[in-house]
């Protein structure tokens, strides 16, 4: 057994003024009550809230602090998240990973953006991953970036065991947000530890899967501190026998037998992709993905309904007919 210590703070988080006060008052009542906790992960954008104008360079007086509080209870700390404002006047979606010494060992760019809600944000390009010491390897996404599973397939097939994933989700998806959580961790048999804020930060409903799917803990819609004891032993047991002694599924896409041209950008394979129209916002009565053109239904023609066909709408015309059923 390897036994690890994580705990998740969901919290309420104000838009207009720093949560870091409130952050650190939180971590002490945590490690006063948990003081067995090991690591602390709070939500996405939790010291700032979601508003970019509130950028600032990576290294600033609220990471500094959030060092000294690593220190000061020796823990793993993950503070969520902040909108970094680089040199070039660039904006990134940035977490930083303080050991307990207070340094900082790792930093994370957003990969994926909310896009094209998320306009003014760049895209991270580089992965995270890092070890703590006898316990194991650990990896960290942020919110829309679970919805890509490429990304947690980079993080696991460098061995990541326990997927970090600090979210702000305040909108109705949150269920399909929460399937994700459960599926990830049975595709990838690997933890998965998601934590939402409240108010500006969120609609709450945190989670905790184990590698088999199993929900281990679920916040409601309050304000929530979760210490978990992890097993890393438990993942490494499910890959090499399978969840529950079933689907060894890091060995079988090892030992694939195909290749995904998909991910050839030049295989042409992704065409139909490129038919989707823009990535933007949708508009009042949008008509997007909406084809008047005829159907075929079982074998028949119909006329679709509806107002005919605008060049404007951003839908490029489907080739041939749409069978369905």
């Amino acid at each position: 057994m390897t036994p690890f210590a994580i705990a998740g703070v969901q919290m309420y988080v104000n838009a207009l003024q720093s949560n870091t006060d409130g952050m650190l008052h939180r971590l002490d009542i945590l490690m006063a009550r948990f003081p067995w906790t090991q690591m602390v992960l709070f939500s996405e954008l939790a010291p700032f809230g979601p508003l970019p104008k509130f950028a600032l360079p990576f290294h600033n007086d609220s990471l500094a602090r959030f060092q000294d509080a690593a220190r000061k209870h020796n823990i793993w700390l993950i503070p969520g998240s902040m909108f970094e404002k680089t040199e070039d006047g660039r904006i990134f979606n940035t977490a930083a990973v303080i050991n307990p010494d207070g340094a900082i060992v790792a930093s994370y760019r957003k990969m994926f953006p909310f896009r094209p809600y998320e306009t003014e944000v760049e895209a991270g390009t580089e992965f995270c991953v890092f070890d703590v010491p006898q316990v194991g390897r650990f990896g960290l996404s942020i919110c829309y970036d679970i919805w890509f599973p490429e990304t947690t397939r980079q993080l696991t097939a460098q061995g990541v065991e326990v997927l970090l994933h600090p979210v702000l989700t305040g909108t109705t998806d949150r269920d399909a947000e929460l399937a994700i959580a459960r599926a990830t961790a049975a595709q990838f048999q690997c933890y998965v530890v998601d934590v939402n804020g409240l108010g500006a930060g969120g609609n709450g409903r945190s989670c905790v899967v184990d590698p088999s799917a199993t929900v281990l803990h679920q916040s409601a819609g309050q304000e929530d501190m979760f210490p978990i004891e992890v097993d890393l032993a438990l993942v490494r047991r499910t890959r090499e026998t399978g969840m529950k002694g079933l689907g060894q599924v890091l060995k079988s896409f090892r030992d694939r037998s195909v290749d995904f041209p998909v991910y050839d950008r030049a295989s042409g394979a992704d065409a139909y992709l490129h038919s989707l129209g823009a990535l933007e916002m949708p508009r009042q009565g949008s008509l997007s993905g909406i084809n008047p053109r005829e159907t075929t239904v079982i074998g028949e023609t119909h006329k679709s309904m509806g107002p005919p066909f605008r060049d404007d709408d951003g839908v490029p015309p489907l080739a041939g007919r749409i069978s369905t059923g």
